[in-house]
């Protein structure tokens, strides 16, 4: 796994305009050499500011929106629509506001599809793997992650039976936080991406960050496994970087 580097920002409103560009840029680079790219999003307040300041920088016509595949990370297990789904904020944020090819917004299931959790989960897989050329999963040119309090990634909370799972998409149940039945990839699948980002602002944050860029176990601390195959990138405020040794802050970041 990459070793990870760390950007630093004063507040949280500079990281989501810094992580914002930074975004666009990679995605800029990867239609560039490629024509299309895949990206996946994350919720919470930092993903969809993020996202938000994406939709109100003139630089987001620079990206061919048409040709991006836009997946998720992880999503509660609610009805489509509802106010707390992922899916709804991005689309509130940032893909209704550009012309985004709807065939290529992957949205994971909601409750009210018919399915069961586990069902859904596979019928995700299964888009998963009808868009990679080879292998279970796209090759995503980024990964985006929030950091939770307790050093959680996606819907992957520490202690929980979905850390053990090698499929890509699982059901998670029993979450310490609500809803408690949610859908999330696989740290397997995380690990796959060519680049993960992980986001995180304020104090609350502080004790994760350190924890996450440690050699801890996954199984304890979820974003200590959350590595991408070509970089890793923590991007913190200050709060959230309050706890971090001056030796990781001054690690050179990526370009």
């Amino acid at each position: 796994m990459t070793v990870p580097s760390v950007v630093v920002h004063r507040d949280q409103d500079l990281l989501a305009k810094a992580a914002a560009a930074r975004l666009v840029t990679r995605i800029v680079d990867a239609q560039s050499a490629g024509g299309g790219a895949h990206i996946v999003l994350t919720g919470g307040g930092v993903g969809t500011a993020v996202l938000a300041e994406v939709a109100a920088s003139p630089a987001r016509d620079a990206v061919d929106w048409r040709n991006l595949d836009i997946w998720w990370g992880d999503e509660r297990y609610l009805p489509a629509g509802h106010e707390e789904r992922n899916e709804t904020g991005a689309r509130a944020a940032l893909l209704d506001h550009v012309d985004v090819d709807e065939r290529r917004v992957h949205p994971m299931p909601a409750s009210d599809s018919g399915r069961t959790p586990e069902d859904a989960a596979e019928r995700y897989a299964e888009e998963l793997r009808t868009a990679a050329p080879h292998g279970d999963v796209p090759s995503f040119d980024v990964l985006m992650l929030g950091l939770g309090p307790d050093a959680h990634v996606a819907s992957l909370f520490p202690d929980l039976p979905a850390l053990r799972e090698s499929r890509p998409v699982v059901a998670v149940h029993g979450a310490p936080k609500p809803p408690p039945t949610r859908l999330s990839l696989s740290l397997p699948a995380l690990r796959t991406a060519q680049e993960v980002w992980i986001l995180a602002a304020g104090e609350s944050k502080a004790k994760a960050a350190r924890l996450a860029l440690s050699d801890a176990d996954p199984a304890q601390v979820p974003a200590a496994g959350a590595r991408g195959r070509e970089r890793t990138l923590f991007v913190l405020d200050r709060a959230a970087a309050g706890e971090l040794p001056s030796e990781i802050i001054s690690r050179p970041a990526v370009p």
